[in-house]
């Protein structure tokens, strides 16, 4: 038996990337999955978002390690879409234990340049959908009178100071003060509340043409390994990145028995960049 044996875990952004490892990595320990994506296209991110097909190579990752997954189209930024794709999944599974407020954008953009509609995507994905996923989830813990987990992918951004991210920066500082808040206001009822400070992670919101120009806007036409050469020496450790499986690694702890007594923190995965 897996040490989530009976649970049920929801994760938004789960059709790829760091979402489709937390299902897979949950799911091998016992929970049951309930993966949420937008699937969508979204006219400020310069780079392609995942698709129902990403979604259902989700449900087959997970069914592939034995497994069980319910998914649904549900875009953060809906919240009555939203709640209605977890009310119905919650009633298939019976409960809810565990939430990951994954999904997320970035889209590189000078602060005073920026097209408005970048800071606005960017704050209604990464912060104000996190909310409207907290009020559409944690009734559901709170329900169920065992406690739970919430974890948010929050970001090293909020350590490591770059140009040209205002937005992404801006939203996911805010993330904190929303998980501080939320742990303090929920911790009676046994669920906890924190946030994990990736630094970049090998998924495709940093593995696209813009974010190596970013890195390397010295060159007119940067590659991947132009990037990666940039990004190792933003990390003390040497990396360019993590995988999407060291982050799963730390949702686990967090989610898990191991976790039990933490809440209101900030998990930090660096790599040494903020040193």
């Amino acid at each position: 038996m897996g040490i989530l044996e009976g649970k049920v875990a929801c994760i938004t952004g789960a059709a790829r990337g760091q979402g489709r490892s937390h299902a897979v990595a949950l799911a091998r320990e016992g929970a049951h999955i309930i993966a949420l994506d937008a699937c969508t296209t979204i006219g400020s991110v310069p780079y392609p978002l995942s698709t129902k097909d990403d979604l259902r190579q989700t449900a087959e990752a997970v069914e592939a390690v034995g497994g069980t997954i319910v998914t649904a189209v549900a875009d953060v930024r809906d919240e009555a879409g939203l709640r209605s794709a977890v009310d119905d999944s919650v009633a298939r599974f019976g409960r809810l234990d565990i939430v990951c407020a994954n999904a997320g954008i970035s889209t590189p953009s000078p602060t005073l340049t920026m097209d408005e509609q970048t800071w606005q995507d960017t704050i209604d994905i990464n912060l104000t959908g996190v909310w409207k996923t907290c009020r559409a989830t944690i009734p559901h813990i709170s329900a169920g009178g065992q406690g739970g987990a919430v974890i948010i992918t929050s970001s090293a951004a909020t350590e490591i100071i770059s140009g040209n991210i205002a937005h992404y920066t801006a939203s996911k500082h805010g993330l904190v003060g929303l998980m501080k808040v939320l742990a303090k206001e929920v911790a009676p009822q046994a669920i906890r509340v924190n946030t994990i400070h990736p630094t970049g992670v090998e998924t495709p919101m940093i593995l696209n043409e813009p974010m190596y120009r970013l890195f390397r806007p010295e060159l007119a036409d940067p590659t991947r390994e132009d990037f990666e050469a940039s990004a190792r020496t933003h990390n003390a450790m040497g990396i360019f990145a993590l995988s999407p499986q060291d982050v799963s690694a730390a949702v686990l702890y967090l989610a898990a028995d191991s976790g039990r007594y933490i809440t209101g923190s900030t998990f930090t995965l660096d790599a040494g960049g903020a040193l």
